[in-house]
């Protein structure tokens, strides 16, 4: 698996092969182009990504353009983010977090893993 310690951009076509690839978890951002909230997180997020990979990848995903997974997985505010682990949910948080907590959060969630 390449590291760019970026988040990946996630769509539907790739979701389903990301979330089952191997046996590293995934941490998904639920967000919008258009949620203030979202966009202020958008560079702590990024941050993390290259901090926490390769313990974990990190991967974005627009609410607004793939409505169906947001509703599979019962986003009802942005951002949250969703740890999984062997393919299933293994822990959520919903709402911007500074760079601190958003770190920690991310730590505990891939060690639940």
């Amino acid at each position: 698996m390449l590291f760019t310690a970026k988040p990946l951009a996630l769509t539907a076509a790739k979701f389903e092969a990301q979330l089952t690839r191997g046996d590293l978890p995934l941490v998904i951002d639920f967000w919008a182009p258009w949620c203030g909230r979202c966009l202020s997180m958008a560079p702590s997020y990024e941050r993390a990504a290259a901090e926490i990979e390769p313990d974990a990848r990190l991967a974005k995903l627009d609410t607004e353009a793939e409505g169906a997974l947001a509703a599979r997985f019962n986003i009802r505010s942005i951002p949250t983010l969703i740890a999984f682990g062997g393919g299933r949910e293994i822990a959520r948080q919903s709402g911007a977090m500074p760079y601190p907590a958003l770190l920690q959060w991310l730590r505990s969630a891939i060690t639940i893993a």
